[in-house]
């Protein structure tokens, strides 16, 4: 809810629809622009001593929250976006060139966004940084009283969709002068010596001054060149940096606020849709706020139902090896004018899909209605549209079932190391076109990285890809639960799986072989493919033994759905196949192994009578259609209509 596009007279109206939804916290973003009236003075309502615009009173809003029994949480920037010209973000900021981002020829980086392009700040800049700071602590001296339990806040959320703001082409920045001082550290802290960097870098690295490769005159790679993989690593280690400097920003944001005074409640940071094309890295971003969220916005089909479950899936696996809620901080409750319509169906099976594969938590965004977005379930006024029901039986239901307790078993983990998705960011083949733009559509590495072989007879950022797809067909063909693993080096992600499947084009770091090695001695099988790894994780070649796990040096589905089939039976995994092809179920546990919970997806346009196998007997009840049904011999009959999902809870067993 956007108190500042809102009339106050409309608040608490607006809050108490939120409330009847049957939402305990109030979600709102802070823009530093709308407040902000003079370099380093905020308009924050009259709030600060003086007269000011009662809309930007965000003081009253949050003790209105209180009193009102709401939580909240704030989401103070930088960069807010909410549809807002400049992305919340002051426009003498964005104009001021030495905030700006630097494209490989020096050059501003513009963001081409209704309703008005700009430059895009720089995260490495310590000019933007000391505007960011000022503003935390004008902020904070407001809104620190405000605090749990003295007030409504308990959560801060640290800037927004970090992914260097929808430029995140591995050659589209950051070349600005503080980012290349910042690159420079970051290869001090991974080379130990001079002589080290060389051996790595040898002749490929481009030098600033004189000829002689050091620390003090390296420069990142402006376009992908490499001609052998011994040339890898100087492409493979900037998209790294990115990581490293994406994350290293966040934290320094998170310790402003901490030093405004806004410190003791958690942190969060939401990554966009396709984040794993862009350089935002969970594990890294993790180490410097306490939860990593993901956004989910999409249509009703069976490819906005693949992008769900691994995405869902993949925050699920990390945030239970956290022993954290996996969390949405925006799941999407209409659009943006600029995106293509949704309908409320869309929205619904989007949220259902998501929960269907391990989400515990989520944001309605919006919620409230509000100029530059369409589709909110209660309007400007606190008026609650048709949709807004759908939402409340959706909460009531998540209550009454204990949902957040509940735990998906999920033995499988498809394993896609971090060099994959660097080497497919390093290679993407469409220029200033985001890889997140395909990845949004439907489209990988297969169809937008270059085919280069590197002598080594085969395209060297497809094969993986092609390895991880013939796997998620063929388990969700047999209904074996799955979840995507991210693979950062430093991942917690393998707690739990029974079989482990690793897709690599050879390259693999030391530190993720331990992960496996781990995972393995708890009992787990591992398998890997296509390729024998050979190289560490920037592609320098290295004495890797993998010998002891089991390697499949094929990418086909033939090859793929015989591997599970050997699972399912030599460990002995359970499975939820559904009749007819297409339909797809999950079940949801509680503490003693009884399911409670299950969601039957029909992403066709077929309107179809489902036979799903639960493995278990009982009663139960569409939480959003109130009517029942009942499994018998472990199997559950039901009529799902075309591009929906049913929840269904278990009534009596």
């Amino acid at each position: 809810m956007h108190y500042w596009r809102l009339d106050p007279a409309d608040w608490r109206p607006c809050l108490e629809a939120v409330l009847a939804m049957g939402l305990p916290l109030v979600d709102i973003y802070l823009p530093w622009s709308v407040h902000e009236v003079a370099p380093g003075k905020l308009d924050l309502g009259g709030s600060v001593g003086s007269p000011g615009d009662p809309r930007l009173d965000v003081v009253a809003f949050l003790r209105l929250a209180h009193d009102l029994g709401l939580h909240a949480i704030v989401r103070p920037g930088p960069h807010i976006n909410a549809e807002l010209t400049y992305f919340g973000l002051p426009e003498r900021v964005v104009w001021d060139p030495a905030c700006q981002a630097r494209g490989p020829t020096g050059q501003p980086v513009i963001l081409p966004v209704p309703p008005c392009m700009f430059p895009v700040p720089s995260y490495a800049s310590e000019a933007y940084h000391d505007e960011v700071k000022r503003y935390f602590h004008t902020l904070g001296a407001e809104l620190a009283p405000l605090r749990h339990p003295d007030g409504p806040i308990v959560m801060l959320q640290i800037d927004n969709e970090g992914a260097h703001f929808f430029r995140d082409g591995a050659f589209d920045q950051d070349y600005h002068p503080d980012a290349i001082a910042q690159y420079r550290v970051f290869l001090r802290e991974r080379y130990p010596t001079l002589d080290a960097l060389r051996l790595s870098y040898g002749d490929v690295a481009r030098v600033e001054g004189d000829d002689q490769l050091r620390f003090t005159n390296v420069l990142p790679p402006v376009a992908f060149a490499s001609e052998r993989l011994e040339d890898m690593a100087y492409q493979l280690e900037w998209a790294e940096f990115q990581e490293w400097l994406l994350a290293r920003s966040l934290g320094r944001f998170a310790d402003a606020l901490g030093a405004a005074g806004l410190d003791g409640v958690p942190t969060c940071h939401n990554f966009p849709m396709a984040q794993h094309t862009t350089p935002l890295n969970a594990a890294r971003v993790g180490e410097v706020v306490d939860l990593v969220g993901y956004d989910f916005y999409g249509g009703a089909s069976e490819g906005a139902r693949v992008s769900v479950a691994r995405r869902a899936s993949e925050l699920s696996v990390r945030c239970d090896g956290l022993d954290v809620p996996a969390y949405a901080c925006e799941m999407g409750a209409g659009f943006p004018p600029y995106f293509p319509p949704l309908a409320e169906r869309d929205s619904i099976f989007t949220a259902l899909t998501a929960l269907a594969y391990g989400l515990r938590g989520f944001n309605v965004y919006m919620a409230v209605e509000r100029d530059r977005w369409i589709g909110a379930p209660v309007d400007r006024h606190g008026r609650r549209r048709p949709f807004a029901e759908v939402w409340r039986k959706l909460c009531a239901a998540l209550d009454a079932t204990e949902f957040q307790n509940l735990h998906r078993h999920v033995p499988v983990r498809v394993l896609v190391p971090r060099v994959e998705r660097r080497l497919a960011r390093v290679t993407h083949a469409f220029g200033p076109a985001s890889a997140a733009l395909m990845a949004v559509a439907g489209r990988g590495p297969r169809e937008s990285c270059f085919e280069h072989e590197f002598g080594q007879g085969y395209p060297l950022a497809l094969e993986s890809d092609t390895f991880v797809r013939a796997f998620e067909q063929a388990l969700d063909a047999r209904g074996l639960p799955w979840a995507l693993v991210g693979g950062e080096d430093r991942d917690i992600s393998l707690r739990g799986a029974r079989w482990v499947v690793c897709a690599t084009s050879g390259g693999f770091a030391p530190a993720l072989a331990d992960q496996l090695r781990e995972a393995a001695g708890r009992g787990a099988r591992v398998t890997i493919g296509p390729r024998p790894v050979e190289r560490d994780g920037s592609f320098v070649r290295c004495a890797a033994d993998l010998g002891e796990f089991e390697m499949l040096q094929t990418s086909t589905p033939a090859t793929a759905d015989g591997a599970v089939a050997r699972a399912i039976e030599e460990l002995d995994l359970t499975c939820h196949p559904c009749d007819p092809d297409g339909i797809h179920a999950t079940v949801h546990h509680d503490a003693a192994g009884v399911a409670r919970v299950a969601f039957v997806i029909n992403p066709t346009s077929a309107d179809v009578v489902a036979h799903v196998s639960l493995g278990s007997d009982g009663r139960w009840r569409d939480v959003l259609e109130d009517d029942e049904t009942t499994s018998s011999a472990g199997l559950l009959e039901l009529r799902v209509r075309p591009r929906t999902v049913r929840m269904l809870a278990l009534v009596e067993p």
